[in-house]
């Protein structure tokens, strides 16, 4: 049986619940944007009206504000966005268990088997949403979740598109590359540099040639554009493990030298070590994000002699990473330390030099300062060395830590 799934994207989540709470800006160009005073001042998203400022996602809060001097700009509120994307999953799940999340605002629903077309039961989610809870969506039908992701973006707002096995070309293979789920901007630009511009470009070429480029991404490239998708849509009760624990920051100023960094990775590696001691998980593999004041930014990795969850042994492998590989040509204006490759159930090997006993006591001593920031707060414990720059320390990546979309494929980046 052909499968029936359906994306569904709500069309300026943020900005839509902030308007619909605050009636008195429902006219006006709004943007919800991150707080420039901690240099986050970047447009979550925007409505409508902004949108016909030219106002881009991501762009500064001062550029936007260039394009459109009236714009109202709102702070985001998770929570409230939490609420409406539970409510939104409520009416979802009238219809089917099988909903995969795809971050807050977007879900795949599998509905195959049901006696009405995917086309009826996208047209009535679209209606059901804005009736009872005062936002709009756009829904992609197709018998696959990367076509569907397609149909839900090819017209917006408040639009159900059918890509079915009769259209597809017409409408899939005509578009750029980079509407393609997960061709990215590097992407755009190799496929570009082999004459290839268009998903029915990608799809018509020979799969070797893609794999010679691309690897094991140029398989899925042929496979999503051709509609080879198998995947399947993940019912509700499904947890998907945990594969990565990680936190990065904008820093208030930018960072100019090694003990700026060393500030900073302090606090993220005990975040994120902290996180991981609450999961019960023990990390073996160190990353590393850094972007400079132009915004160019990488990613280095290494690996730790052992699994842990200890701070100081992140931390230490953070920053030699980072001695490796960065000569400070630009100063630094956000980074970020993931830990991955976790084994839960390893087998313990003393040695003689003692390192796992002196682990097992820092484990300890971490596990008593949890305890203790647990009952009186992140500050009442702090590292005497984050004391003597409180502008870049300040601030607590583990209670402000938020949930990022999950990728969907295991440890994926952009092809």
């Amino acid at each position: 049986m052909e499968k029936t799934i359906l994306h569904i994207d709500c069309n300026k989540f943020y900005a839509s619940v902030e308007c619909l709470h605050h009636p008195e800006i429902r006219d006006k160009p709004v943007v919800v944007g991150g707080s420039e005073e901690t240099r986050h001042g970047i447009v979550l998203t925007k409505n409508e009206i902004a949108s016909k400022y030219g106002i881009q996602t991501a762009e500064p809060l001062w550029k936007a504000r260039s394009k459109c001097p009236g714009l109202v700009v709102v702070p985001p509120n998770f929570p409230l966005y939490v609420r409406f994307s539970n409510m939104a999953k409520k009416i979802y799940m009238d219809y089917s268990d099988y909903i995969e999340p795809f971050g807050l605002d977007e879900n795949w629903v599998d509905v195959t088997g049901s006696r009405r077309s995917g086309q009826d039961i996208a047209e009535e989610i679209r209606e059901r949403v804005k009736a009872e809870l005062g936002i709009t969506v756009s829904i992609g039908v197709s018998w696959n979740k990367i076509f569907a992701k397609f149909g839900s973006d090819y017209k917006k707002p408040d639009a159900v598109t059918v890509i079915n096995k009769q259209n597809y070309k017409d409408i899939v293979w005509n578009s750029p590359c980079n509407d393609l789920l997960f061709v990215g901007p590097a992407t755009t630009r190799k496929l570009a540099s082999y004459g290839i511009y268009t998903i029915g470009d990608i799809a018509k070429a020979d799969l070797h040639f893609l794999t010679s480029v691309f690897g094991k991404n140029g398989e899925i490239l042929h496979n999503f554009s051709n509609g080879l998708d198998t995947s399947p849509v993940r019912h509700m009760d499904d947890e998907r493990a945990v594969k990565s624990v990680g936190n990065s920051t904008t820093t208030p100023r930018d960072m100019v030298n090694n003990s700026d960094v060393k500030t900073v990775f302090t606090v993220l590696g005990e975040s994120v070590a902290r996180r991981m001691r609450e999961q019960g998980l023990k990390g073996k593999t160190v990353t590393i994000t850094l972007r400079d004041k132009n915004l160019y930014h990488f990613t280095r990795q290494g690996q730790l002699k052992a699994h842990t969850d200890v701070s100081s042994e992140i931390i230490d492998m953070a920053m030699k990473i980072f001695l490796e590989n960065y000569n400070w040509k630009n100063p630094l204006r956000s980074i970020g330390i993931a830990v991955s490759d976790f084994n839960i159930d390893e087998a313990v090997q003393f040695d003689l030099s003692g390192s796992v006993e002196k682990r097992e006591k820092l484990e300890k001593l971490e596990k008593a300062v949890d305890d203790i920031r647990r009952r009186f707060g992140n500050y009442s414990v702090q590292r005497a060395s984050l004391l003597a720059d409180t502008k870049l320390s300040r601030f607590n990546p583990h209670d402000d830590h938020t949930i990022h979309p999950i990728g969907y494929f295991k440890d994926y980046k952009e092809m």
